[in-house]
């Protein structure tokens, strides 16, 4: 973090009322808040999404 940008924080961590220490951690918890979680794993197609994936598939040979 350069001088400025140090300065601007403690200007305002000081209209919060807080120190300039503990207005970047809180800002840093806000940070890793808003960030998502881990995304879901993928759900198996449906019944409808299988049928239609195995009409485009080539027609196999019977020996």
């Amino acid at each position: 973090m350069t001088d400025a940008q140090r300065e601007y924080e403690r200007k305002r961590a000081q209209k919060a009322g807080l120190s300039l220490e503990k207005w970047l951690d809180q800002k840093q918890r806000q940070a890793q808040a808003a960030t998502p979680t881990a995304a879901k794993p993928a759900r198996k197609p449906g019944l409808l999404s299988r049928l239609l994936d195995r009409a485009h598939e080539p027609l196999k040979k019977k020996p």
